[in-house]
């Protein structure tokens, strides 16, 4: 390669990479797999080394990816939050032991590398005072109330040292993603791709509230700058931020040579389908800050530092065939079905492709071998095609529902195509699920299995025909006798009673939660002033902001749903809401509930709190002012007892809210 070649392909890396770091750390959502964009790094910089005329100040390889976003207020990192230079093979960390050997090194800490987004955190006075993102290194944005959120983040210090800035990697455990991919599943909402994207995402969530329901966690792994406090070692640094009350790094070691540090990096590699978080290397460190001083740093990268990078597993199967699935709210989603895989530790044969885009991107062919792996050693997804079948053709999502062969079209705001058909069999099995389901109407006995014998019998074709159904309806069908059919019509009459939030909840309007449709009834007081509101009204509540008023609005002007929640009302469905403040009695207080009460479920124990102005928490911090306990209290219980809060039964509960009005 000559130097016109060599400068030729640089420039398209560099336009390549500038476009991936983009997409991957303001956008989180990244086109290339880390292991294609690792090449395309090592490419350029193999250029870069052969003809160093073509290294630039401004080059991928010389700066941390990112930038900070407008919705946020800028950052200036005191310390450079720089990266790390990964290594990929055996002989690589080897050279990198030699070389800061020789320069003294004689001890090394090797540690997992989470897979998340890099933060600081910035205690005054052993106060946080300033959370912020990595940005490009130098100037990260200001995500402060997002990460309070985390409850894993301490907000004072017992120790009040002037000024400790702390680092840290939040990240999204495999079970809090696991629940976020079923939610957005359920809601015909785009399905997150991995932890990492979705932690990163709900990181920059405007509303902090949203933030907080992802259960988002952190692991602290360094001290960036500390006044009035020094350390010899990182080791002993992580021992300090420990004791102050941070969540570090787990189980890391301490190694003296390259055969221990090759050892270790093995053991973690093992143990990482296990954890329940996602890890996407090692980090191998000099110990010795003083040291770590002396051998310095690149414009990038730390040279005491290296991050080894594991493979991602992957297989390549045979796909047999793209099957159709349609949701609730209509939406055609396309799922992979191929040949059994074994990956992660289990055996997958399907994997979803989300959308027209997704599939068009990769090329996906029936008939492909197909290269699939886990996200979050979770979620089965097809990273590419390996190959296609001889004359293969591209798969188009079909512009008619399988279900009922109705128009199905693409939204103008979104990638996903929908059935146009509200009648569609398959969006009224499912919409019928979640208008019953707990957070909705709660009908108990309303499931999967029942909802199936009332669409086939030919019962019910909407959510209204529910409140006409009768005992003899139910007892007709099979499994049903008198005593079970009179207590799912009794159900669904209590259900009648139900506050207007569940219901405005149960309609499935594309993006409205319990939370979301809460805020609507307590800021319009009825769902005919909600069905009367306008769009600037519904996105003045704090909490809803202009997609979901939009989202609101429009299906408050649907034919279908008028002349759904006429009937309701005319069923005798409750349409007024009303908080039923009894009194004040719990104000200020926060309570969380564990175990089984006596007579009260959760739900009434929550709505009993709240009705005096307390508030309910699902977990035990100093803040919490009572614990309810009842049978088979967990560790929520052991916490209060750890902390010295307040147990309360429920005959003493009850006693308390007592005092002022009646339960």
């Amino acid at each position: 390669m000559n130097i016109n070649e060599a400068k030729k392909r640089a420039d398209e890396l560099k336009v390549i990479l500038e476009k991936a770091n983009h997409d991957y750390y303001d956008l989180d959502a990244p086109k290339l797999e880390d292991d294609e964009y690792d090449a395309l790094m090592r490419e350029l910089r193999s250029i870069e080394g052969e003809f160093p005329e073509l290294l630039t100040a401004d080059s991928p390889s010389q700066r941390v990816g990112g930038s900070a976003q407008s919705t946020f207020n800028k950052v200036r990192h005191e310390v450079q939050m720089g990266s790390l230079q990964d290594v990929f093979d055996v002989e690589q960390v080897r050279a990198f032991v030699e070389r800061v050997s020789g320069e003294g090194a004689k001890e090394f800490t090797v540690e997992p590398k989470i897979d998340g987004l890099s933060v600081s955190l910035e205690y005054h006075d052993g106060v946080l005072a300033i959370g912020s993102t990595r940005g490009d290194g130098f100037i990260g944005e200001d995500i402060t109330p997002n990460l309070k959120t985390i409850r894993s983040i301490p907000l004072s210090l017992p120790e009040k040292l002037p000024l400790l800035e702390v680092r840290g990697e939040v990240y999204m455990p495999r079970k809090s993603f696991a629940e976020l991919y079923e939610q957005s599943e359920k809601n015909g909402e785009p399905l997150p791709k991995n932890p990492r994207n979705a932690a990163a995402g709900s990181l920059r969530q405007k509303d902090s509230k949203i933030t907080a329901q992802r259960k988002l966690d952190i692991f602290c792994f360094n001290i960036q700058r500390a006044e009035g406090k020094e350390f010899s070692t990182h080791s002993e640094s992580l021992e300090f931020i420990e004791k102050m009350g941070f969540h570090i790094i787990p189980d890391v070691k301490i190694c003296h040579t390259a055969d221990e540090i090759l050892q270790r990096i093995d053991e973690i590699g093992q143990l990482r389908h296990s954890l329940p978080f996602d890890i996407d290397g090692a980090v191998i460190k000099v110990n010795d800050l003083a040291l770590r001083n002396e051998i310095g740093a690149t414009a990038k990268v730390p040279k005491w530092a290296v991050a080894f990078k594991y493979p991602p597993e992957e297989k390549e199967t045979l796909l047999r065939d793209i099957e159709i699935n349609v949701g609730r709210t209509g939406a055609l989603t396309p799922v992979a079905v191929f040949d059994p895989v074994e990956l992660a530790g289990t055996t997958v044969s399907r994997a979803v492709l989300h959308n027209q885009d997704y599939i068009a991107e990769k090329d996906i062919r029936v008939g492909d071998i197909i290269v699939v792996r886990k996200a979050g050693d979770i979620i089965p997804e097809v990273v590419k095609s390996a190959k296609h079948a001889e004359n293969s053709e591209p798969f188009f999502i079909p512009d008619v529902c399988p279900v009922c062969g109705a128009k199905a079209l693409r939204d103008e705001d979104e990638a996903v195509i929908r059935c146009q058909n509200i009648e569609c069999p398959a969006q009224l099995l499912r919409s019928l699920e979640h208008f019953a389901s707990r957070g909705a109407m709660n009908i108990d006995g309303l499931g999967e299995a029942v909802v199936e014998q009332l669409v086939n019998a030919n019962l019910v074709h909407n959510p209204a025909d529910l409140y006409t159904l009768n005992t003899q309806d139910l007892t007709a069908l099979e499994r049903f006798g008198q005593k079970s059919a009179e207590n799912l019509i009794s159900a669904i009459e209590n259900s009648k009673k139900n506050e207007p939030d569940r219901l405005i909840f149960a309609l499935g309007i594309r993006g409205i939660g319990q939370r979301a449709a809460t805020l609507l009834c307590k800021k319009f007081g009825s769902v005919e002033a909600i069905m009367n509101a306008s769009t600037e009204d519904i996105s003045s509540i704090d909490g809803i902001g202009e997609v979901l008023a939009k989202s609101v609005y429009t299906a408050m002007r649907e034919p279908h749903m008028l002349s759904l929640i006429e009937r309701l009302k005319e069923l005798g469905l409750n349409m007024k809401y009303s908080e039923q403040k009894v009194s004040d009695v719990f104000a200020g207080l926060t309570f969380v509930l564990t175990g089984t009460l006596p007579t009260l479920k959760r739900d009434e124990a929550k709505k009993i709190i709240e009705q005096r102005g307390g508030k309910c928490s699902g977990s035990v911090s100093k803040k919490t002012s009572y614990v309810l306990a009842g049978e088979e209290a967990g560790s929520k219980l052991d916490k209060a007892n750890e902390l010295g809060i307040p147990l309360l039964t429920e005959e003493e509960f009850l006693k308390m809210a007592n005092k002022e009005g009646e339960a």
